[in-house]
């Protein structure tokens, strides 16, 4: 059985698409698990202030007549901030949307979200480094029982609740910990939630696409200054513009 420390936040979220700077939350789900074994959950409908396209609204269910009277994230951010204040957080297949995207809405909201002293389990981390399946097969896997109900925030997160703790049964070489789980599968070293940054092998932030690929921030920033005004102005995710900003900060501070 898994022993916390601390909370636990099972997180799901529906959007309007999967673009991290353009898209908005439409549904979040937090499944908290308390170290006492209890738990609570919050639910929010999320109006994105944009239209749903048709085809997203076919996989989640929720259409732009069900959001009109919602509130927007920025109106409801404080409430989930404070819900999620000293949790770990867990996801199924953090990185691709739902961790950035609940980042940057945070962002958009002028609400600082410290994800400094969080830890993150990535559930599907897990299970494809032992099984490599989907959400679904995952369920049936570790829990034996059919997701009904997948694409809905509620139903997801709970069910990736399911699994980490079957997951922590059967793997005894996770420990029942968040702390021995993250060690046994590995810490994600992440920059920026986009991953347009990352480290090379001398621990140095390089750009990790684009032209500039594989070479240090440091290097190009001070070869071509305009490239920081060029990302800045461009369509990048405002959690991505936010660490470039810290980096250029950082290289000025040296160069005086």
């Amino acid at each position: 059985m898994l022993q916390l420390k601390k909370p636990l936040a099972f997180i799901d979220i529906e959007a309007t698409g999967t673009n991290v700077s353009t898209d908005r939350i439409v549904e979040i789900a937090i499944i908290k698990h308390l170290p006492d074994g209890n738990r609570t959950v919050k639910r929010k409908i999320i109006n994105p202030q944009m239209p749903i396209p048709k085809n997203i609204s076919e996989i989640h269910g929720i259409t732009d007549e069900m959001v009109k009277d919602a509130p927007t994230f920025k109106q409801t951010a404080q409430e989930i901030k404070q819900f999620l204040d000293g949790c770990d957080l867990s996801f199924y297949n953090a990185y691709r949307l739902d961790m950035p995207i609940l980042v940057e809405e945070f962002i958009r909201a002028d609400v600082d979200f410290d994800m400094k002293n969080r830890k993150v389990v990535d559930v599907q981390k897990i299970f494809h480094q032992m099984e490599q399946r989907t959400l679904s097969a995952a369920y049936r896997f570790y829990c034996n029982k059919e997701l009904d109900g997948a694409h809905g925030a509620e139903v997801d997160a709970t069910a990736t609740a399911e699994i980490l703790s079957a997951q922590v049964d059967r793997y005894p070489q996770l420990g029942n910990s968040i702390d021995s789980i993250i060690k046994a599968v590995g810490d994600d070293t992440i920059i920026d939630f986009a991953r347009r940054f990352a480290y090379n092998d001398k621990g140095e932030e390089v750009f990790n696409f684009g032209k500039h690929k594989g070479r240090t921030i440091a290097d190009v920033l001070k070869a071509e200054p305009q490239y920081y005004d060029w990302m800045m102005k461009g369509e990048f995710p405002m959690n991505t513009k936010q660490k470039l900003t810290e980096i250029y900060t950082r290289i000025m501070l040296k160069k005086k």
